[in-house]
């Protein structure tokens, strides 16, 4: 009898979208490898082709693509683009959403709303992913939303790293901007050993990316506030905040946020006399026209990469950040 053995190995493979190319390529040469070509085109009447340069059958592969404006176009196009690995025999496919979209529809606040995180989900699945990777959800119950794997990131390793060489844990007050971000901010309070506050605020439901202060619980007279959240969009409520902190004796307002969403009028509204400094990451791509001189821009690549390696090697994810291997 004749037998066939077959001696195959794991193959990883990089692709990305065209919304944040660069950081794609620097996730890329940190896992010392290339990204895989890919011809993607936007036709005349907006519908979006995909094709792979090489073969990916068989291949473990992670599909890049951050969720900036116009994110209804990047995310059909991560869609198609997994659509193409699975119809190519691609064996395990990753969708790496750095920023994942929607994440804030992740619940129904009032009558006859979606919840529309999770279609994005079920959009997924339907067209092949097998795991999703993203950095710094909105709300972690988006992790249920998906049938499968999700590998949820955070970047406050990244943060800490920086704010523990700029500043002084006792003069130092933690501050959650709103109830929803109380158990990151106590975290960030316990990494850094210094004082928690939280700013209590009311937003109308029916007037999106307005927001009024009422209080502030905590100490923050004569003290820096460290002002944590996951995404700034419109900077207008970390601006209200920063503003009632000063107004309450603070006597410096340092922003950390993941995502740096910055929907118009965010840069102008951000270079607020309230605000002292501003420090984000790159999960979304940051123009030149949107930087000023006290923003500061650290790079989400090696955290990505080291993700990506230990879900290829079968590894530990939550490892990463000091849970159990």
């Amino acid at each position: 009898m004749t037998t066939i053995t077959a001696t195959t190995k794991k193959n990883l493979v990089l692709v990305s979208g065209r919304a944040h190319p660069a950081l794609a390529e620097a996730v890329a040469k940190e896992l010392g490898t290339e990204l895989v070509p890919a011809e993607t085109r936007t036709f005349a009447n907006g519908e979006i082709y995909a094709r792979y340069g090489d073969s990916v059958r068989g291949c473990d592969a992670f599909v890049m693509q951050s969720h900036c404006a116009p994110i209804n176009e990047w995310l059909m196009e991560q869609l198609i683009m997994v659509d193409a690995l699975k119809r190519a025999s691609a064996k395990r496919i990753t969708v790496v959403a750095p920023f994942y979209p929607y994440a804030r529809q992740d619940k129904k606040g009032r009558g006859r709303e979606p919840i529309s995180a999770r279609l994005i989900a079920d959009l997924f699945k339907a067209a092949g992913a097998d795991r999703i990777m993203s950095v710094d959800l909105h709300a972690a119950q988006i992790q249920g939303f998906f049938d499968g794997p999700v590998d949820h990131l955070f970047a406050m390793p990244v943060l800490l790293e920086h704010f523990k060489k700029q500043l002084d844990p006792d003069t130092v007050t933690v501050v959650s901007p709103d109830m929803g971000r109380v158990r990151v901010a106590d975290i960030w309070s316990d990494k850094l050993g210094a004082p928690l506050a939280i700013i209590h605020k009311r937003r109308d439901p029916k007037v999106p990316n307005q927001v009024s202060v009422h209080e502030i619980v905590g100490e923050v007279e004569g003290r820096v506030c460290l002002l944590v959240d996951d995404l700034i969009d419109t900077g207008r409520t970390i601006a209200k905040a920063a503003e009632a902190l000063k107004a309450n004796g603070a006597t410096g307002v340092v922003v950390a946020a993941t995502h740096a969403v910055f929907s118009d009028p965010a840069v102008e509204v951000l270079q607020s006399d309230f605000i002292d400094q501003v420090v984000v990451t790159d999960t979304l791509p940051v123009s030149a026209d949107k930087h000023w001189d006290r923003l500061t821009v650290l790079p989400i690549a090696p955290l990505l990469a080291r993700a990506i390696r230990e879900v290829f090697e079968d590894g530990s994810v939550t490892s990463m950040f000091d849970g159990a291997a």
